[in-house]
């Protein structure tokens, strides 16, 4: 069977799609002068504006006593400016009737907020100035440092997060992709003022920022209120080493007998998030685990009962990534599980898919995609991750034409390079009360 050839006319049909379908005018981009990037999508049925402001650098790029740093940052931005107090902050948000937030990602730091589509100058006023000109008050990281440490303890106290964290530790091993967002304990306690507004100062610089909004907007009175409040930026950009991970499989074991139930993470190296054959991936992890009518729901869940939650899914980096199953269940029931999803990994590697459960797949994911982007904060997001990862917008025709494209013979290509035996990784942890698990164990 000709795999090279599948993909070679792959990489066609998506070079095809590219170019046959523009991008819709209600999107538009504008790179302000000294670097700053604005993406906006006109959305005139709404009242609201979602609006964010992205910085390229996450917890991959942190090492040693950085560790955690750029969540640390994501706290101490809302602690204040030299002209607004953490306080002021707060107050002035809901006197708008919005909502400001943030993450932070393995990739990204996001600053987020949301308002009527009346308020968007003065919510970018704030944003502008949280983003540009914190104080880092050193009682606030003090007091920020408990937080963060509860906020470690709440992951740890929380077995199906903590099993995932573990997993991705194993995995990629000694890389920036491993290492926990929030950090370590120990780095937290030691984080340092300097090493905060050091690495603040180093990142936040013009060609790092990307600002993305959606809604109901005028995209030029936008640019020119972006380059006002954001004249003052640093210029310049952070060139990061960007080495894609080596894997590192294996077995996690951790007895934590206070916890009633088991556990179960097992997963393998995936495609990264530009991969042509990403489309035949999503595809197969629903089929595998990412639906009530999925094989590992069906077969774990409703005709056995071993699990309550059980489920399959694909973590995508620019250079890497994972598809990972999770569940939980008792003790006595962790062999037949474990035994069960090595068993649908083989089955997709040797018995091609019924045209039916093909189609359900696809209308799945087509449906799910379409559901997530109703709302102007994820369109906003959406476009910040495109331009991010891709460095241009695919349509939503575009991206449901790549779906329908998918053939059963392409998953089933799919699943046979990815369930390789020597890549699998399983993480598990609760009472387990000397029961094992064996690397040569995993096979499929």
């Amino acid at each position: 069977m000709d795999f090279g050839m599948g993909r070679t006319l792959l990489q066609s049909k998506i070079q095809n799609l590219k170019s046959k379908i523009a991008v819709p005018d209600t999107i538009l981009k504008t790179r302000l002068p000294g670097g700053l990037l604005l993406l906006t999508e006109q959305m005139p049925h709404v009242r609201s504006v979602s609006l964010g402001v992205w910085l390229k650098t996450g917890a991959r790029y942190e090492s040693g006593e950085q560790l955690g740093v750029c969540h640390f940052l994501e706290h101490m931005l809302f602690k204040g400016s030299p002209s607004r107090s953490a306080e002021q902050i707060a107050k002035a948000v809901d006197a708008l009737g919005g909502n400001l937030d943030a993450f932070t990602s393995k990739d990204t730091i996001c600053f987020s907020a949301k308002v009527l589509d009346e308020h968007l100058p003065a919510i970018l006023d704030i944003m502008a100035d949280v983003v540009q000109n914190p104080a880092f008050p050193e009682v606030e990281l003090e007091r920020e440092k408990r937080v963060i440490l509860e906020e470690i303890k709440m992951v740890e106290d929380t077995p199906d997060d903590l099993v995932h964290e573990l997993f991705f530790e194993r995995l990629w091993k000694d890389h920036g992709l491993g290492h926990p967002i929030l950090g370590t304990r120990r780095a937290v306690r030691d984080m340092s003022r300097s090493t905060v507004v050091e690495y603040f100062r180093k990142y936040f610089v013009s060609e790092n920022l990307l600002v993305s909004a959606a809604g109901n907007l005028d995209h030029d009175a936008l640019a020119r209120e972006v380059r006002l409040r954001f004249e003052g930026l640093t210029t310049g950009r952070i060139a990061d080493d960007d080495k894609p991970p080596q894997i590192n499989p294996g077995v996690v074991l951790r007895n934590k007998k206070e916890l009633e139930q088991v556990h179960v993470c097992i997963g393998i190296p995936a495609y990264a998030i530009g991969h042509p054959d990403r489309w035949a991936a999503y595809v197969l992890n629903v089929i595998l685990g990412a639906g009530m009518s999925s094989r590992l729901f069906l077969n774990i869940r409703e005709r056995r009962g071993l699990a309550y939650s059980v489920f399959s899914s694909i973590t995508p980096y620019r250079d890497a990534g994972a598809l990972t199953v999770y569940a939980g269940t008792a003790l006595d029931n962790v062999d037949e599980v474990i035994g069960l999803i090595l068993k649908e990994f083989t089955a997709l590697k040797a018995q091609p898919l019924a045209p039916e459960e093909l189609a359900l797949a696809k209308s799945h994911l087509k449906g799910n995609l379409m559901l997530s982007l109703e709302s102007t904060t994820s369109r906003m997001t959406n476009l910040a991750h495109q331009e991010l990862y891709f460095g241009r917008f695919f349509n939503l025709d575009q991206i449901v034409e790549l779906i329908e494209a998918v053939t059963a013979e392409q998953v089933r290509r799919v699943a046979g390079e990815l369930f390789v035996a020597d890549t699998l990784t399983a993480c598990v942890i609760g009472p387990l009360e000397g029961w094992k698990l064996k690397k040569e164990q995993l096979v499929c």
